[in-house]
């Protein structure tokens, strides 16, 4: 069975995808970037805004799932520049502190809307 979540406290898709996909005990969530969901626009600031507006993203959409950062087995990180490892690091940590999942983190080129930071998640919420 394949459920497609949505809420309307978390940014809407910009494109023909849905915020997460919930397909047996597994929880696919989109990318995100750093759209503040009542403005519609990238949250003002440089790295250290955009990485916790994506974290809080994805968050929203966790607990609108049913589930919980700790179902997190997988993420996978897109920023604009390497030098912003650091940073990113220090923002994911706050969500990620004991909790660690599997994790990738890739350059790119760009990313919508300009944006310096995605991420998307895989959660296992059991069968």
């Amino acid at each position: 069975m394949i459920d497609i979540i949505a809420t309307k406290d978390a940014p809407s898709a910009i494109g023909p995808y849905s915020q997460a996909v919930k397909a047996g005990g597994f929880i696919f969530i989109s990318g995100q970037i750093p759209i503040v969901p009542e403005t519609g626009e990238i949250i003002e600031g440089g790295i250290i805004e955009q990485t916790e507006q994506v974290m809080l993203n994805i968050d929203t959409i966790i607990k609108a799932a049913g589930a919980t950062l700790k179902n997190t087995v997988k993420t996978t990180i897109y920023i604009q520049n390497m030098n912003d490892f650091a940073q990113v690091n220090e923002i994911y940590s706050r969500f990620f502190s004991k909790h660690k999942p599997a994790r990738a983190t890739i350059e790119v080129s760009a990313l919508p809307k300009n944006a310096l930071v995605e991420i998307e998640a895989v959660l296992y919420i059991g069968p």
